[in-house]
């Protein structure tokens, strides 16, 4: 697992092609990958915000319980999770008109992974100022990108030419996906004193 991640930061190209040699299935990506860097976020974010607590840039920290933040951040574990698997979803679906046509089990492999940096830069969650979060988060949601358009080509052997087509729409779909995940992050971590 480890090695793969190093991989994706260090030589992505060849990394996404090693990945794709070693045909994975779902489950073994979810318990060998999925899982423990989902979690990088959500225990950052919930040592974060019982530790330090959210900052709006008032100059006020708003805590949150523990009681609280353990159940938010449940939620927001399986929210993740979901997004990964409907990311994988959405590139099957896109790739249906192509004639390699992708499993499904490879489209939320290929997901998963290049779901990394996002993962990685959940990290700076630990201390919660909301526009840190969001800048760090947004050069995470760049090298996905980049990880995308390296990807989608050799892993789901789609035509070079249509692979750049195909990943500006499923990165357009993934923004839109990363924005609903971050609305309701933002509910839930930022006004989650209010609603649990």
């Amino acid at each position: 697992m480890v090695n793969h991640v190093w991989g994706l930061l260090s030589h992505p190209g060849p990394e996404l092609q090693r990945i794709q040699r070693e045909h994975e299935t779902v489950s073994h990506v979810y318990s060998h990958h999925v899982l423990l860097m989902a979690a990088i976020p959500v225990v950052c974010s919930f040592i974060g915000t019982t530790q330090i607590g959210w900052n709006f840039g008032d100059g006020q920290n708003m805590q949150i319980t523990l009681l609280t933040a353990a159940s938010i951040a449940a939620a927001f574990y399986v929210l993740i999770l979901c997004a990964v698997a409907l990311m994988g979803r959405i590139i099957y679906w896109m790739a249906r008109r192509y004639e390699s046509r992708p499993s499904l089990n490879s489209c939320i492999v290929f997901a998963g992974y290049v779901a990394t940096p996002m993962f990685l830069s959940g990290i700076v969650a630990l201390y919660p100022l909301v526009w840190l979060c969001l800048f760090v988060g947004l050069i995470g949601l760049c090298y996905s990108g980049y990880l995308l358009y390296l990807g989608i080509p050799n892993f789901l052997e789609i035509d070079h030419r249509e692979g750049f087509l195909f990943s500006s729409s499923t990165l357009a779909m993934g923004v839109l996906v990363l924005e609903l995940l971050l609305a309701l992050t933002v509910i839930m971590w930022g006004y989650g004193s209010k609603i649990f």
